[in-house]
């Protein structure tokens, strides 16, 4: 299966790595949320967002699965580490200091912003 992927053509630093996915044509959503929706809180199935999130990740060949949050209008940031577990952790920014621990974040009316150090 295709995945609607768009990668950053940026000059990031060595080993850092950004991405958009698109709402199609790939995924398994059925209208109205067709077709690679991948956020939890909008009323789409959670087995089929499910679906969507591993689709996501062995099709980028992601390091790690995701880590997704449950994004509020906030200030909060949460530091992630790969010994962390998989929870989805209530903020609007996440950061970490590791390889291979993949933050995503959901966008509908804001844009995202992706920092990294130089060193990656």
């Amino acid at each position: 299966m295709e995945v609607s992927l768009l990668r950053a053509g940026w000059p990031a630093p060595a080993g850092v790595q950004a991405l958009t996915t698109l709402r199609g044509p790939a995924g398994f959503s059925a209208p109205p949320f067709d077709s690679f929706n991948l956020g939890e809180g909008c009323g789409d199935s959670p087995g089929t967002v499910a679906e969507n999130r591993l689709a996501l990740s062995r099709q980028a060949e992601l390091p790690s699965a995701p880590r997704w949050l449950r994004q509020v209008h906030g200030t909060n940031v949460v530091r992630l580490h790969r010994r962390d577990a998989a929870s989805t952790a209530e903020a609007d920014a996440a950061v970490t200091s590791e390889r291979d621990v993949v933050l995503a974040v959901l966008t509908a009316d804001c844009l995202p912003v992706v920092l990294a150090a130089r060193d990656g």
